[in-house]
């Protein structure tokens, strides 16, 4: 779009800006601007002339020897040659008069703005500028301007595909928790058939012992009281080494009884783990659901973390058990491979004493905490606060904040990481707080914050 004027003034240009659709993080620079600079001098008559010539043009930018002084928009200009004597007063007069008599408040942004966030600009100056354009400020220190139609145009778009990712995002995390619930119905219904013949190993491994307690002392008194043992159970008793079976029996039992007592406390921890909710909150135990949790990662532990817990006196805590479990599980597991990685880190250092000293340890405290209330008169609130801490070597100020970008709504990310998702279980569902802090070579701490009712 360019012509050619007799009068001091430049032709306007168009930059087209970018063909690809826009997406959610587009911004001002994809959209059409208008390039179309005027000097102070310049009297109201040229730029009227290339208004009437370029009825898409929102405006001009205004220039004061060369340096930018603001912007006049075809709707400016046009209220003033519509007054009573306006075109005898303004027409032939130099825009500085008129740019004097009609300043108003300016929305200057830079390209790189995006979309969204300058239509949220535009929407907060006054209902009389809602229509005036945009001045948009290039990297190369170039001024351009916005159309708001444009402007409003674009942000409808993205509107909808936001509307549209948001529906596609919602039908997924159904599908999701569709799958979760099944899966969790499928190890609850797995883990209750594991948990009959434990359970029958475990009620019968004592009848077993007493039992063979009672034949090893039969044997002992028919030896005892027989002088002449025949010589086939002498060579029996030698085959079978019965002196060693009789010292190894009662362990070989006492192993029996510690590994089915520990595989029904396992069978039982994924029971709770897996716990189907039901509509409404119920009293819920969280120490047993923290055993339950920390039961099922030990596998992962190797030996290499100690895991301390100081656990406070608890109430029963309304709460969906099986989603606060999946939050247990990210955080734990996070300070998990954080703590092995760092352990590798320091096998592959050269040894030293502080090395050697260093334990991977997450501590666990839990407790009931008060907090002041925000409203005057109300007594404080009551809260149950977990704190979940590791020893590790801490996160980046640049991670810290994309967890805190993840926990913000207005934040659109493609990918949900598992402590937004532990985010909004705690805040959304259960009306609680998720804290966290962290130091470089200090570790993180998480603080999960749950009200009492």
């Amino acid at each position: 779009m360019q012509q050619e004027f007799s009068s001091r003034v430049s032709s306007p240009l168009l930059i087209e800006g970018n063909d690809s659709d826009l997406g959610l993080e587009s911004k001002l620079l994809e959209l059409p601007l208008y390039e179309f600079s005027v000097e102070m001098s310049f009297t109201g008559k040229e730029v009227a002339e290339v208004f009437e010539k370029y009825p898409l043009l929102p405006g001009a930018i205004l220039f004061d020897e060369g340096r930018y002084a603001g912007m006049l928009s075809r709707r400016q200009l046009l209220e003033f040659l519509i007054r009573p004597f306006g075109q005898d007063l303004f027409l032939h007069q130099p825009l500085s008069i008129l740019y004097s008599y009609g300043r108003t408040p300016i929305l200057e942004l830079a390209d790189t703005t995006p979309i969204l966030n300058a239509m949220q600009f535009s929407l907060r100056r006054s209902p009389e500028f809602f229509s005036e354009p945009v001045v948009v400020k290039t990297t190369s220190d170039k001024y351009r301007l916005l159309d708001m139609q444009e402007l409003n145009i674009a942000s409808w778009q993205i509107r909808g595909i936001e509307t549209q990712v948001r529906y596609e995002r919602s039908q997924a995390q159904i599908i999701q928790n569709d799958k979760m619930a099944s899966l969790g119905r499928l190890v609850d219904g797995v883990a209750h058939e594991i948990l009959d013949p434990v359970n029958f190993i475990w009620g019968n491994v004592t009848h077993v012992s007493n039992y063979s307690k009672d034949l090893i002392k039969l044997i002992e008194i028919y030896d005892n009281n027989t002088a002449n043992t025949p010589d086939d159970v002498l060579y029996l008793k030698q085959d079978i080494e019965f002196d060693f079976l009789e010292s190894d029996l009662s362990q070989a039992l006492a192993s029996i009884r510690t590994g089915a007592e520990r595989l029904k406390k396992l069978v039982t921890g994924l029971q709770n783990f897996c716990h189907i909710d039901a509509i409404y909150p119920k009293p819920v135990d969280l120490h047993a659901n923290l055993e339950s949790t920390i039961l099922l990662i030990g596998s992962r532990l190797k030996g290499e973390i100690n895991i301390i817990k100081k656990f406070g006196h608890l109430p029963p805590v309304y709460c969906f058990a099986g989603q606060l479990n999946q939050v247990f599980m990210n955080i734990l597991s996070r300070a998990v491979d954080i703590l092995l990685d760092d352990a590798v880190r320091h096998q592959f250092e050269t040894e030293s004493s502080d090395n050697s000293s260093h334990k991977p340890t997450i501590e666990i405290v839990t407790q009931v905490i008060s907090q002041p209330s925000n409203v005057p008169g109300l007594p404080d609130s009551r809260w149950v606060s977990i704190h979940i801490a590791d020893n590790g070597p801490g996160m980046s100020p640049e991670f810290q904040q994309q967890i805190q970008e993840s926990f913000s709504v207005e934040k659109r990310a493609d990918k949900e990481t598992s402590l937004a998702v532990s985010y909004r279980i705690i805040t959304a569902r259960h009306g609680g707080k998720l804290n966290f802090s962290s130091q470089f070579d200090k570790g993180t701490e998480f603080e999960i914050l749950l009200p009492l009712v």
